[in-house]
């Protein structure tokens, strides 16, 4: 049976079409950063009917939780909020045209209160820029620079003077995971 937007969320995107800019989708020839060659402004999709089973299933945060305020619908906060339904760390995929709006309030204390709940259970918050990194703890926001296919982002939880401290680097895939038993690895995807 196919689900459609209206039959399961309570919001639609509206107005809104932020994912056709974020993202890179092969199938369309679309690169994150750049409107996608079938968005046209004022009516969005021009291939909606035809569109590729990728932008058909996806539904952003926004839409599949509307306990969301309305300032957090992506043509308004400028970013497009998601969840990785693998790996459940949250992601924030920000309009290049507006770098910095996943910083502004209401914003950022919220996302930072995201990265103090999702650590806790060895989830992450990943912001991206295009395919530029930055991975928001609770008490600094870690910028790892071009994210490449083939890498994946690691962790080391550590204590140091008494203070629990988070080391963050981003190798290889197939690099041996740390030493370390309180190291986990977020999987990019």
């Amino acid at each position: 049976m196919q689900t459609t937007l209206e039959s399961v969320h309570a919001r639609d995107c509206g107005t809104c079409s932020l994912c056709c800019k974020v993202y890179d989708v092969p199938s369309v020839q679309s690169v994150a950063g750049v409107w996608c060659q079938y968005f046209k402004r004022g009516t969005g999709c021009s291939i909606h009917a035809t569109r590729p089973q990728h932008c058909r299933d996806f539904f952003c945060d926004w839409i599949l939780h509307p306990e969301l305020p309305d300032t957090w619908k992506p043509e308004i906060a400028k970013f497009v909020l998601t969840t990785d339904p693998a790996t459940r760390n949250m992601i924030v995929q920000v309009d290049p045209g507006a770098r910095g709006a996943w910083r502004a309030e209401p914003y950022y204390s919220q996302i930072k209160a995201w990265s103090r709940l999702a650590l806790e259970q060895k989830r992450s918050v990943f912001v991206f820029v295009n395919k530029n990194l930055t991975v928001v703890l609770p008490d600094r926001d870690v910028e790892l620079g071009q994210m490449k296919p083939d890498e994946t982002v690691r962790f080391r939880r550590e204590t140091r003077n008494g203070r629990d401290h988070i080391e963050v680097w981003k190798e290889q895939v197939n690099a041996p995971p740390p030493q370390s038993f309180n190291a986990f690895t977020a999987t990019m995807r």
